[in-house]
């Protein structure tokens, strides 16, 4: 059986909706962009803390049910070919569940109670560069520096089969920080003067032994200066140090509204 702690990241981490610019004139002025969005992520994959390991698989539901805070915006700025880009995430999550728990060094083994507090900081700084414009696909290449802070106590009761003579009890708590550089392609495609296809790939490491991401959706600007932005991602990292571990997958769909000005 397995669990849904410490899951709650949205997957707006790192998907960059660059704004478009419309005309010439536009392209030699700043254009800004502050895009708030809605999460319906689920996680699938490993976390542990101080040796405690265990599995995840969490549905959007399953995370909802859990979070007590969140919040996710991007900013962007744009002038010319170039966009700069500002990401922040905030995630505050309690929860209570029962998983196979793998214990410090393997001494403890079997179905754990666990009670699970987790908060995650997230921040993204990128630059990219329009590589190509054809009036009506453009695609931008950039960089990016991201950094994750994770604070997480666990406490965990193990339920042993046969039951053990001693007690089972175990509490566990660690703060984790590391930043990835990563680089990356984004495509926009337009349909129409309102609706633009859109595509995202990044890859990279450093804190992480691997992070990437991937993005696939459409834009539709329904008011002059408002995009509705909708699509799918997929956020994976493998990370590891010193008994914690984020060996973890968050993916499903995305809702933004970009207002630009």
């Amino acid at each position: 059986m397995k669990t849904h702690i410490m899951a709650a990241l949205p997957l707006s981490l790192a998907g960059f909706s660059f704004c478009s610019v419309s005309n010439a004139s536009e392209a030699s002025q700043w254009q800004y962009e502050f895009t708030p969005y809605l999460l319906a992520a689920g996680m699938e994959g490993t976390t542990g803390v101080r040796g405690f390991t265990t599995d995840l698989d969490a549905s959007f539901s399953d995370i909802i049910s859990d979070l007590d805070m969140g919040f996710m915006g991007l900013f962007t700025a744009r002038k010319g070919r170039w966009v700069l880009g500002l990401e922040g995430v905030y995630i505050d999550l309690n929860n209570e569940s029962s998983a196979p728990v793998q214990g410090s060094a393997g001494f403890l083994t079997g179905n754990g109670k666990l009670d699970v507090s987790s908060t995650m900081y997230i921040a993204q700084g990128t630059v990219g560069y329009q590589l190509v414009d054809d009036g009506k696909t453009t695609l931008e290449g950039f960089g990016a520096l991201r950094y994750t802070r994770m604070e997480v106590d666990m406490d965990i009761v193990i339920a042993f089969d046969p039951p053990a003579p001693f007690g089972g009890d175990a509490s566990a708590g660690d703060t984790e920080n590391w930043a990835d550089v990563v680089i990356g392609m984004h495509a926009l495609h337009a349909l129409s003067d309102k609706v633009k296809l859109t595509g995202y790939l990044d890859i990279g490491g450093g804190g992480s032994d691997l992070t990437y991401q991937l993005m696939a959706g459409v834009n539709w600007e329904f008011s002059k200066g408002y995009t509705a932005k909708l699509g799918y991602r997929h956020l994976y990292w493998d990370y590891e140090d010193d008994g914690f571990v984020w060996d973890m997958a968050a993916k499903g769909p995305y809702l933004g509204l970009g207002i630009r000005f």
